[in-house]
Order: structure tokens, then C-alpha cells, then sequence
């Protein structure tokens, strides 16, 4: 990889291309931390807990927590572009706009970037309820009510605006960059976190057993110590392990029969035909994230926070327990959510594979399995090795999601309680971070992997000689 990136720094329009890459993300890092008039969300982040709040903070850098320019994020982008594959699939329509080169590639994105505005205004207004909700809003009281509604006109455009400029960004990606805008962007967010994180663990050790006499001192120090290590440890066991089976693939092989055109003889070769272990990616988390922490995001903005007393009301008790059920430490969450990773693993990988087209095209080119006759017989094969495969990269998907959040109660949570003695809490902090742990590593090892790819296509494709050379 580095020898990859080294030569690609060598030619030209290569290195023009990622410095105009490096620049597009620091524009972006840099409309993160511009504030919204009006808006003043210092203790914004405490109200997150474990909803969908903290993933989206997450995929955002940081900026939803500090209501920046660039709250809303990708997100409306990425829903938007979702949606209108998953559109592309049901309406004839859209399809044959996907099947019409160019062209039909425009008409998808003018429709994308529509429906992406149209999710950036929905999700704003609904964003500045939840800060005037939370107190956060500071319009000056001497304007009265004509303050109030311009205060929330200016937030809700500033908020629009940003999510419109970030969908231009990722374009300008595409159009003059290299690798995906949207996975970038999301890739810089997350990476954006990780100096925090590693602050974190070394205050941490700094802090472990404070107030204890020297010898108690030592062993919580020693704990606090160790514990970091173990942690830095697991995430780099986890990425080597994330990456063997991102680039695992299962071969089915394959044979073209021979075939005389006038005087030359064509066929007769083997092949193969490449199925991904992870062929649906880390969409399934992403679908599956959003839907298990769904209930406990709405009970939240409707003021439900689990601490009511035993002796309020009955409804009052049923939503407490309710949301405590659906909250990311109780055991309901990570079942449900590993559920259902398996479950938009097989519908994702549904429509974006086909086994019967597949099968169509081996037998016009003259391809066939071996042991396996042509037409139905090869498409139920390959829709049986499919599934198999399916599984595992699905169950592959849901322990790396599932696993940090076992982690978190079973082993973080006690270790962090001892090594601290209480004198400081960061058992919120750690629980958002690996909450959504698994999914943000899934994203960065995907980006990473899909950008060296472009890049030796790239190099590649200019150190070509051809067949004159």
C-alpha cells in the first residue's frame, strides 16, 4: 500500500488529484467548526446517550454535537442516494434511466441531489425543535416573536445550506478527485475522531487511582495501563481481521466451450466467477444501527430518559422500562441488532445480485460450470453458494458490530470503574465511541481498501505500454 502511494505522489496528475482530494476534506473540516447564529449547544452531546444521535454525531465528525455549519453532515446525501437505488430497483422508470449511459446517469443525480434537499429541509426543522427542546436556542428577547421566527428561519437555512454545500463537496470528489465522495468525507469524520480517543486513554492512565494511598495507586495504574494497551491491541486484531475477510472471495469455477468463427478458434479457456464474501458492505450495519436505536431516539426527544421514580405513574413506568429495554446496554439491543445485519445482508445483496443474469450471460458467451448444466440448473447454484456466502459475511458483519458492545458492558465498564476509582467517569464517553465502533471501522478499512484499488487502476492504466509499445 505505501509503495502504492508512493508511486502514485510521483505522477503528475495523480498527485494533482489527491492534493485536490486533501483540500476538499479541509474545506469540509473546516465548515465543522463554523457556528450557527443563534445557536448555543455547549452541553449538547450529554442528551445523546445511546441513540441514533451518537452514530450520527459520529458520521458528521463531530459537528452535530456542537450544532456547526455542518451539523446535518452527509447524512441527507447518503439517505438520499439509498433511497433512489433502492427506487431504481422498483420503478421501470428509474431503471431504464440507469440503463441509459450518461444521460440517464445525470437524470439519477439531478433526482438525488432533489431528494437530498428535500431530507436536509425536513431534517433541520426537526433538528432546530430538538435544540429550542433542549434550551439551546439564544434569540434576543427584544425582537419578540418576529425574533423567534427569524432566529429559526436563519438556523434552518444555515443548516439546509450546509448540507447542500457538503453534497457539493462530495460531487466535486467525484467529478475531479479520486475514489467516492461520499465514503471520504465519512472516512476524514471518522478519522477525525481518533486523536480524541487516544487523548482519552492516556487520561485515563494519568488518572487511574488517584486518592488512593502508593500501593493501591500502583495496581489501579497498572490496570488503567494495561487496559489501554488491550484496547489498541483489539482494534488492530479487529482491522487485520475486518480486511482478511473484506478481501475473501469464493470462485466458483468456469469453462467457455470452444466455438470456430471462419478460420480462428475461440474459447476453450477456465476461469473463474468472483463472489465477495462481504459483497453488501457495511450497509447492513449502517440500516440495522439506524432501526435498533430508533425507538430509544424518539423516546428521548419525547423526554423519556429512564430515570423515572417507582412511584410515578403507570404509563410513566411502561415507557421507563420500554426504554430501558431498547437501551444499547441491555442484552435486546445487540440480539437485535445482530438479527437484523443478517437479515439486510440477505435483502441488500438480494438486489444488487442476480443469479438468473448471471447465469443468462454464461450461457450466451458459452460458459458453463463444470458438473452444472446451463440455464436453471446454473442459476440455483449460484443462488446456493450465494446464500451460504451471504451468511457468513453477514455473521462476519454483525460480530464486528456486536462485539464492541459486549465489550463495553461486560469488560470496559467494571475495568474503567476500578482503574478510576470514581474520581472520573468515562463510561458515557467509551459507550458511544464503541457503540458504533464496529460500523465506523467497517467504513474506514472499506474506503481505504477502495481507494488503494483506484489508485493502482490508476497507475496501471498510465504505465501501460500497449501492444505498439
Amino acid at each position: 500500500m505505501l509503495q502504492t502511494l508512493r508511486n502514485a505522489w510521483k505522477t503528475p496528475d495523480i498527485r494533482k488529484k489527491l492534493l485536490f482530494v486533501g483540500f476538499i476534506l479541509l474545506l469540509y473540516r473546516l465548515g465543522t467548526v463554523i457556528p450557527v447564529p443563534f445557536v448555543n449547544a455547549s452541553a449538547f452531546d450529554a442528551s445523546f446517550g445511546d441513540t441514533v444521535l451518537a452514530y450520527m454525531d459520529t458520521l458528521s465528525g463531530g459537528a452535530l454535537s456542537t450544532a456547526t455549519l455542518f451539523a446535518l453532515g452527509i447524512s441527507p446525501y447518503i439517505t438520499a442516494s439509498i433511497v433512489i437505488q433502492l427506487l431504481t430497483v422498483a420503478f421501470p422508470k428509474l431503471q431504464a434511466w440507469s440503463q441509459e449511459g450518461e444521460e440517464g446517469k445525470k437524470k439519477l443525480n439531478n433526482l438525488t441531489r432533489y431528494v437530498t434537499v428535500a431530507l436536509a429541509i425536513v431534517t433541520s426543522i426537526g433538528y432546530y425543535m430538538l435544540l429550542k427542546n433542549g434550551g439551546m436556542i439564544d434569540v434576543p428577547t427584544t425582537y419578540g416573536k418576529a425574533g423567534t421566527r427569524l432566529g429559526a428561519v436563519v438556523i434552518v437555512a444555515a443548516y439546509c445550506a450546509g448540507a447542500a454545500l457538503v453534497m457539493w463537496l462530495a460531487e466535486k470528489i467525484n467529478e475531479n478527485g479520486l475514489g467516492n465522495g461520499i465514503s471520504l468525507i465519512l472516512f476524514a469524520n471518522i478519522v477525525s475522531g481518533i486523536p480524541s480517543f487516544v487523548i482519552r486513554l492516556v487520561d485515563i492512565c494519568m488518572n487511574a487511582g488517584l486518592g488512593r494511598t502508593l500501593p493501591y495507586w500502583g495496581k489501579h495504574l497498572a490496570v488503567a495501563i494495561v487496559f489501554a494497551v488491550l484496547i489498541v491491541f483489539a482494534v488492530l486484531v479487529m482491522t487485520v481481521f475486518s480486511i482478511f475477510i473484506t478481501g475473501s472471495e469464493r470462485r466458483i469455477p468456469v469453462q467457455y466451450a470452444k466455438r470456430v468463427v471462419g478460420r480462428k478458434m475461440y474459447g476453450g479457456q477456465s476461469t473463474n466467477l468472483p463472489i465477495k464474501l462481504n459483497m453488501s458492505g457495511v450497509m447492513p450495519v449502517i440500516f440495522a444501527s439506524s432501526i435498533v436505536t430508533l425507538p430509544a431516539t424518539i423516546m428521548t426527544l419525547c423526554g423519556v430518559d429512564g430515570k423515572v421514580d417507582a412511584k410515578a405513574g403507570f404509563w410513566s413506568r411502561f415507557w421507563d422500562k420500554t426504554y430501558t429495554l431498547f437501551a444499547a446496554d441491555n442484552w435486546l439491543y445487540p440480539l437485535l441488532l445482530f438479527v437484523l445485519i443478517i437479515a439486510f445482508g440477505y435483502f441488500y445483496t438480494a438486489i444488487s445480485f442476480n443469479p438468473v443474469e448471471v447465469s443468462n450471460n454464461l450461457k450466451k458467451n458459452g460458459g458453463m460450470i463444470p458438473g452444472i448444466r446451463q440455464g436453471r440448473p446454473t442459476s440455483d447454484y449460484i443462488a446456493k453458494i450465494l446464500g451460504r456466502i451471504t451468511l457468513i459475511g453477514s455473521i462476519f458483519l454483525g460480530i464486528i458490530a456486536v462485539l464492541p458492545i459486549v465489550a463495553d458492558s461486560l469488560i470496559m465498564q467494571p475495568v474503567l470503574s476500578y482503574a478510576l476509582y470514581g474520581t472520573k467517569s468515562y463510561g458515557d464517553v467509551f459507550a458511544n465511541m464503541f457503540t458504533f465502533g464496529g460500523t465506523s471501522l467497517l467504513i474506514v478499512i472499506g474506503v481505504v481498501l477502495e481507494t488503494i484499488r483506484e489508485l493502482e487502476a490508476q497507475l496501471t492504466m498510465r504505465n501501460y505500454k500497449g501492444f505498439l509499445g
